[in-house]
């Protein structure tokens, strides 16, 4: 498993203001599937996360509404996103990964256009906070702040602490607690060797 981002947008760094990309963001449908897996495989240079979402799919942690793509001018899908159920300690929770962009997109901000889009769908859907691991020089961005500042763990991953993340998606209070995912991403989580 590759943390989520920053193959997003590319490197973190403090950039000029870029223009919003024109895409179209939508929820995932059947026919997207094999297009989604060749994404996510170009983006991180293998079918590693693509068989992880592949596994997913099929778990009871999928929630359809949250894997979402984004459509260039020509309706060709450059990106994906997708957020499943997990939990902090016994409290229900989302948690983010992957965020896949097709390489000749990265960079241009169709990453970060996805991820505010996975965020707005989550709050509609009543969700109250999501985790992710990833990229702690990205995420701020959105939101997320390092998880064992709000009493959270992830004893799964041996990532270091600053790549453990969580973002309040509205008044709630952030739970305390460990991380815990659906099966195919605990395996995942559990597996991840940080570089």
């Amino acid at each position: 498993m590759t943390h989520a981002g920053p193959t997003a947008d590319g490197p973190a760094s403090a950039s000029s203001p870029r223009k919003t990309p024109t895409v179209k963001i939508r929820t995932e449908t059947p026919h997207d599937i094999d297009r989604v897996r060749e994404v996510i495989t170009a983006a991180f240079g293998s079918s590693e996360d693509a068989d992880l979402v592949d596994a997913l799919r099929a778990d009871a942690c999928w929630i359809p509404e949250l894997s979402l793509v984004a459509e260039d001018e020509t309706g060709t899908v450059i990106a994906h996103i997708l957020f499943t159920r997990a939990a902090i300690g016994d409290t229900p929770s989302l948690t983010l990964a992957p965020v896949s962009v097709d390489p000749a997109r990265q960079g241009t901000g169709v990453g970060s256009t996805l991820i505010r889009a996975g965020l707005d769908a989550a709050r509609t859907l009543g969700e109250h906070t999501v985790t992710v691991l990833g990229h702690p020089a990205y995420y701020p961005r959105f939101g997320f702040e390092r998880a064992d500042a709000h009493g959270v763990t992830c004893t799964l991953s041996a990532g270091p602490d600053e790549a453990k993340m969580v973002l309040s998606l509205d008044d709630h209070p952030i739970p305390s607690g460990d991380m815990t995912f659906g099966k195919p991403m605990a395996d995942a989580v559990s597996a991840y060797q940080p570089q």
